[in-house]
């Protein structure tokens, strides 16, 4: 299936999707694809806000961007790696019998689908700014993410 139509079917269900991303083997340029797509697309989320904050601030959004750039495209998908083996070592010790690599796809694909809250997180820094809105938002956000991560963790540590 296509990236957009498994998005949407993940809000409607992350275990089936999971299980048929498992399906398919493993294939670590397909996992490291959604990671670096999923910290593309939380960069390009965050030029709004960025941009706002130099206009309110008369800073240079060059050195904000370039920031941003270097921490999102660069440094992130390092702290995913980070992340998911640590998930993973937390199910093995609860008795998941899965592998890293499941624990990796349940986590970078739990970003990529959790980017379309990321995107309207990242609309509403920029236009509307700091408010209710944008704590709402993002708590939505935080809420779907960690949906889709558990599901999936729990579908990856199941074990073949």
């Amino acid at each position: 299936m296509a990236v957009t139509t498994d998005i949407a079917a993940t809000y409607r269900g992350p275990g089936a999707v999971m299980r048929r991303l498992l399906a398919m083997g493993q294939r670590e340029d397909r996992a490291l694809a959604m990671a670096m797509g999923a910290c593309f697309l939380t960069f390009l989320s965050s030029l709004p806000r960025l941009a706002r904050e130099a206009h309110l601030t008369e800073t240079s959004l060059d050195q904000m961007l370039g920031g941003a750039l270097m921490g999102w495209i660069f440094i992130a998908p390092l702290g995913l790696y980070a992340i998911a083996a640590l998930s993973h070592l937390v199910a093995k010790a609860v008795g998941g019998r899965g592998d890293w690599y499941g624990a990796r796809l349940a986590l970078f694909w739990s970003f990529l689908a959790s980017t379309p809250l990321i995107l309207l997180n990242g609309l509403v820094a920029g236009l509307v700014g700091p408010g209710a809105g944008l704590t709402l938002v993002g708590v939505a956000w935080c809420a779907i993410f960690a949906w889709f991560w558990l599901r999936s963790l729990k579908i990856a540590e199941e074990g073949a």
